[in-house]
């Protein structure tokens, strides 16, 4: 580009130079063709094709002069030749002798044979020398353009190469993407979101951040797909959820639902979004890294040290102010349709944030409205029977969700357990049964070495039943569900501080 510019730079001063140093002016007189130019500062004469000098040029001025034609526009010659012209032109007004004015024509060639041979090979040279440096130019700029298709080409198809490669994940990163740069603007970015710590990654960085989705930084997978730990190149930690390729058709709805709820809600107990990555075949969505695991996780004893009760309240009423922030504050009512103790992620000080929004949905918007018609999502265990019978969602189904949950956080069994024995497998009948027969105190997880009141105890279940009641008319809203819990952790501080 710079060059063509260049170019028509140089092109456009030789023109003006060319036009502003060469005149050239003629004029008729009868046999005689007469010529009058000035080139580069100097004036050349011609009469009927032949280079003549200025004495031979005024005569012959002088001689049409005398003939009353007029020699208009020529300043320069008329200044040369006016004293002459008025002097000279009385003497001469009969007609010159014509073997002296041949004799004089012939000398006058024979002197300054050489001259015009010069001035026009300069010219030409100069005319060819611009030629060849427009020619150059377009040539150097044609050639720039092709490498710059060729490069941007050739990148394109390493990103896809690397892409693919990513799709089936190997244990170290393919060569390529150490060996050849892809560039960054040919590659899918995840969209900026408008808040503090959010990132903005291609496809390149979240291979690089996750060791090209390693199976040792997988920290978790679900129904949407598997769940990465990765490291930014500033150090931060996010985790990184990439959807499963042979169920991508169907997880769009899902993906797409996830990233619109989760760029509109910030709350210290839901997972934050940070970014997302939708392109092509690949589907990313880019969250706070909550460091400790699931509560499953901790339930099931994996995380070393167990749960004592009071940070199982602190859990309870943690994932309590999450879910009423989603039915009441988020400024549309939504429903998170797969509350489970997988989805409750735990920070190193044991709090709690609700995470996996890829089945939720936005509520009845209108206040007439009790209900929303919709197709059945969620795990089993956790599903509401009435949604699961009607396919009417409300936010009670939630409340159902988070008794059963909160029956896993007191009992530490799982919803559904196949090994035990029939009566007891699924584990909300053997919770009910055993409280109505008045052994709340077996209820509690055998792991708990702590002593708890039975009191306490019993008013927590009793609230766990009501939460996980068959019809959602018996369930009580999300806000009165963490005011209770507040007010059995108050009990419980009172009854501990006794001991």
């Amino acid at each position: 580009m710079v060059a063509s510019m260049f170019s028509l730079v140089l092109f456009m001063q030789l023109s003006i130079f060319f036009a502003a140093s060469m005149e050239v002016k003629s004029k008729i007189f009868g046999d005689d063709n007469i010529v009058y130019s000035t080139s580069y500062g100097d004036e050349l004469f011609y009469l009927n094709g032949d280079l003549v000098d200025r004495v031979l040029f005024c005569k012959t001025i002088q001689l049409h002069h005398a003939d009353h034609c007029v020699f208009e526009g020529y300043n320069d010659a008329t200044n040369y030749c006016g004293s002459d012209l008025l002097s000279g032109g009385r003497r001469l007004l009969g007609k010159p002798e014509i073997g002296n004015y041949r004799a004089d024509l012939n000398s006058n060639q024979k002197h300054i044979k050489g001259y015009p041979d010069w001035t026009i090979i300069l010219m030409i040279a100069a005319g060819v020398l611009l030629t060849c440096c427009i020619c150059c130019c377009c040539c150097i700029c044609w050639r720039k353009r092709a490498n710059a298709h060729t490069v941007i080409t050739q990148d394109s198809n390493s990103s896809s190469h690397m892409e693919m490669n990513i799709h089936f994940p190997p244990e170290t990163i393919p060569t390529t993407l150490l060996r050849v740069q892809p560039n960054p603007s040919l590659l899918p970015m995840s969209p900026k979101l408008g808040r503090t710590g959010s990132v903005h990654l291609t496809m390149t960085e979240v291979a690089r951040a996750t060791c090209n989705f390693s199976p040792e930084l997988q920290i978790g997978e679900g129904g949407f797909g598997t769940v990465y730990k990765a490291l930014l190149g500033s150090g931060q930690f996010v985790a990184v959820k990439r959807a499963k390729k042979e169920h991508l058709e169907k997880l769009q709805t899902e993906f797409s639902s996830e990233v619109e709820l989760l760029a509109n809600i910030d709350h210290r107990n839901l997972v934050k979004l940070l970014g997302y990555v939708d392109s092509g075949d690949e589907r990313l969505i880019i969250t706070e890294y909550v460091p400790n695991g699931t509560l499953r996780d901790h339930l099931d004893g994996q995380r070393g040290k167990i749960l004592d009760f009071n940070q199982r309240l602190e859990i309870a009423i943690d994932v309590a102010h999450g879910l009423t922030y989603l039915h009441l504050y988020a400024g549309k009512q939504i429903i998170h349709r797969d509350v489970k103790s997988s989805n409750i992620l735990l920070t190193e000080s044991m709090r709690a944030k609700v995470g996996d929004f890829g089945f939720a949905i936005v509520g009845p918007m209108d206040s007439d409205q009790t209900h929303i018609s919709t197709k059945l999502k969620g795990t089993v265990g956790y599903l509401d029977p009435e949604y699961m019978k009607t396919y009417h969602l409300t936010a009670k189904s939630d409340v159902y969700s988070f008794g059963v949950v909160l029956l896993e956080i007191l009992t530490g069994r799982r919803p559904v357990e196949l090994k035990r024995p029939y009566p007891d497998r699924v584990t909300l009948k053997w919770a009910f049964r055993k409280y109505n027969e008045g052994h709340v105190i077996e209820l509690v997880d055998g792991m708990m070495e702590e002593v708890v009141d039975a009191e306490i105890l019993m008013k927590i279940f009793a609230l766990a039943f009501q939460c996980a009641a068959p019809t959602r008319i018996d369930r009580p809203q999300m806000k009165s569900v963490a005011e209770q819990l507040w007010a059995i952790r108050a009990d419980y501080l009172k009854t501990s501080r006794r001991r």
